[in-house]
């Protein structure tokens, strides 16, 4: 077992799993909010005013919420307030405030207490019903427990005690009653294992026992009436709720839950539901009237920090007045957090869909689509299903009209899908007055055929700002005829763009200029169609830098050698000057070499950095041998000048002589 701590301030806000509810009315989701509370002794629910009560004795107070779960007021000052119980008209709210030794009156319109009617010191009233127009209660500490009631007909209100004294109940018994048979009170243990069941007949104004059994079914978690009053339903901790006859509470039947059977609710047509206190299982079974196998079952979700679910609330089930559409109750998980949860359409059985297509399939050739429709209540064979095929071409969904349902509960149907790509089938069930609608679908994965796409100039390298023209060829398609261009050039800073998108021409092809400063990747983009599958591809193309050197402090220049040579005096330091495409970081590989006897040797080679403007001015220093033909150069190296968003590009040779 685990320990549930006092909830603290915090609150965990969640949301069961939406269900919807069937025939033509709209459908609502199950609904979950989190109540202001550290216990729940009762639940009671306000058809009038559509006003849930729940009693926290912990905190004394009663919380009020609409049927969404929003709480609207809270009802304090009311010590230990256990049991309630609304009057016939809803006009008034009664609360068994057992740590004030009262019943306590609250206008059901202005939510606020009206009167206070006390008990008598130390009777500890916990559990309350109407019968016999009387407030019957429930009273008493350990080993002490009877039955009481509050007469309000009179001019005075009357409080009588110690109306059985032939039960010896061992504590405050629950209690139980029906409009329909407005003299009935029932009365269980809900302290001993031995668990004592009890009937009366208070129509002569005292409870008059008329039946009595000593079980020994456990402990009385909660105690419900069928509407007739023929039978009492009681929660005794086991792996089922029992039912007896109310005329004599012999064993008259049971109904199936889970083990640790904690809660009992009877509506108005005679829908049960029957709660459980279940980490590991469902947590509430709803029965319609006559059944023994539950129609539907919730199993709440874990929204706390154990292994087991959140759980139901003992006694914490009740029906929204005169009709079994809608079910509250109160959960809590291992934190203490307390929820109330909304349940609608409860007595429709929820079926279970499946829908089944094979993983691939070839266009335009049949293929079959299977699948199941099961429910608690069994839907014969010839039950309509709407199909609906969703593809390429029909992107919102087209009708393949409507499909029966087999015997057991399977169908199956053929179909030829026209587009290739995803296709989903969608198999609906539209629900009728006693199931929810369903619906669930499957994907192929339906072939198409691969189009011819090409791009030009892959591994081209173009001088720098060379205006370049990329034409992607498309192939044959069915109906898209669109190819996107994109340029990704080379360097963090600059994005990948789309350049051009549009159709392409007569000759399947579009054709986009692009001016090249550095390296970029091109690539052209199909997106396909319904038959044909989307494509891409790509250029890798190269951009050069700009670069350029000038030498100055020559005193002559003259051409010979097939060259233009400057000549420097011996004394003299050459300066050379550098001009490249500027980008953060770059260097310029300065290379120097020397002509001897017909051959051109290297002379020295260095790094130097480019300033922001993309200047390096360089000083040959040093003492200068005369008569060598000399030359340098600048160039840009991929990877190795601080960079790799250009193409190695090599400028062009200059050339110098020392004389004395």
């Amino acid at each position: 077992m685990r320990t549930l701590p006092i909830a603290t301030a915090f609150a965990v806000a969640f949301s069961s799993a939406a269900l919807a509810i069937g025939t033509a009315t709209t459908a609502s989701a199950d609904s979950s909010s989190v109540l202001p509370v550290m216990e729940t002794g009762d639940l009671v629910v306000d058809g009038v005013h559509q006003h849930v009560f729940v009693s926290d004795p912990r905190n004394g107070k009663v919380v009020v919420t609409d049927y969404s779960g929003r709480v609207v007021k809270q009802v304090t000052s009311l010590a230990g307030v256990t049991g309630l119980q609304l009057s016939a008209d809803s006009g008034t709210l009664y609360a068994a405030a057992r740590d004030d030794d009262a019943i306590v009156a609250i206008d059901t319109a202005t939510l606020t207490e009206s009167a206070r009617y006390a008990t008598g010191a130390d009777t500890e009233p916990e559990y309350l019903a109407a019968a016999g127009n009387k407030i019957w209660f429930g009273y008493g500490t350990s080993d002490a427990g009877n039955i009481g009631s509050l007469d309000l007909s009179g001019t005075d209100p009357v409080v009588t005690l110690g109306q059985d004294g032939v039960s010896h109940w061992r504590d405050a018994p629950r209690l139980a009653a029906t409009p329909g048979a407005p003299n009935a009170l029932a009365a269980g243990d809900r302290v001993t294992s031995s668990s004592l069941l009890a009937v009366y007949d208070v129509a002569g104004g005292t409870a008059a026992r008329t039946a009595f059994v000593d079980h020994n079914q456990g402990q009385t978690g909660d105690l419900a009436f069928t509407p007739d009053g023929s039978k009492v339903i009681t929660a005794n901790g086991g792996d089922r709720n029992l039912v007896w006859a109310a005329s004599d509470l012999s064993a008259a039947g049971s109904l199936p839950t889970t083990h640790y059977a904690n809660a009992d609710a009877v509506a108005d047509d005679g829908t049960v539901a029957a709660g459980s206190f279940s980490w590991y299982d469902p947590d509430v079974h709803v029965f319609t009237p006559g059944a023994t196998s539950a129609v539907r079952q919730y199993d709440f979700p874990n929204t706390g920090h154990s292994s087991g679910s959140d759980t139901l609330a003992d006694g914490a089930l009740a029906w929204e007045p005169g009709t079994s559409s809608r079910l509250f109750a109160v959960s809590y998980n291992s934190e203490g957090v307390y929820s109330l949860r909304v349940m609608n359409a409860p007595a429709q059985s929820k079926p279970t869909l499946t829908v089944s297509a094979p993983a691939t399939a070839t266009r335009a050739k049949s293929l079959t689509v299977s699948g199941t429709l099961s429910a608690t209540l069994a839907l014969p064979a010839g039950t309509p299903l709407t199909v609906t095929r969703t593809d390429l071409e029909s992107p919102n969904g087209k009708s393949l009209g409507t499909k029966a349902l087999g015997t057991g509960g399977k169908f199956s149907f053929k179909d030829t899908p026209p587009a290739g790509g995803k296709v989903k089938y969608t198999v609906k069930y539209a629900g009728d007055a006693t199931h929810t609608p369903a619906s669930a679908s499957d994907t192929v994965e339906v072939s198409r055929a691969t189009p011819t796409l090409t791009l030009n100039n892959d591994r081209k390298v173009y001088a720098y700002g060379t205006d370049v023209k990329f034409t992607a060829h498309l192939g044959s398609t069915y109906k898209n005829r669109t190819v996107e261009i994109w340029a990704d050039p080379f360097g963090s800073d600059k994005p990948n763009k789309l350049v051009k998108s549009g159709k392409v021409n007569s000759s399947g092809n579009l054709t986009v200029t692009l001016d090249l400063t550095r390296d970029a990747k091109v690539t052209a983009k199909f997106a396909g169609d319904s038959r044909y599958k989307s494509k891409s591809v790509s250029s890798t193309v190269g951009a050069k830098v700009k670069v350029s050197t000038a030498i100055s402090g020559q005193y002559k220049k003259k051409s010979v050698y097939g060259h233009t040579y400057y000549y420097f005096h011996k004394s003299k330091d050459p300066l050379f000057t550098t001009t490249m495409t500027a980008y953060p970081h770059r260097q310029q590989r300065l290379e120097m070499e020397l002509y001897y006897q017909g051959t051109w040797y290297d002379a020295g080679t260095q790094y130097f950095k480019l300033s922001s403007a993309g200047v390096s001015r360089v000083q040959l220093g040093g003492t200068h041998e005369t008569g060598y033909r000399m030359r340098v150069r600048s160039s840009y190296y991929n990877g190795t000048s601080g960079d790799n968003v250009n193409s190695t590009t090599h400028g062009d040779w200059k050339y110098f002589i020392f004389t004395s």
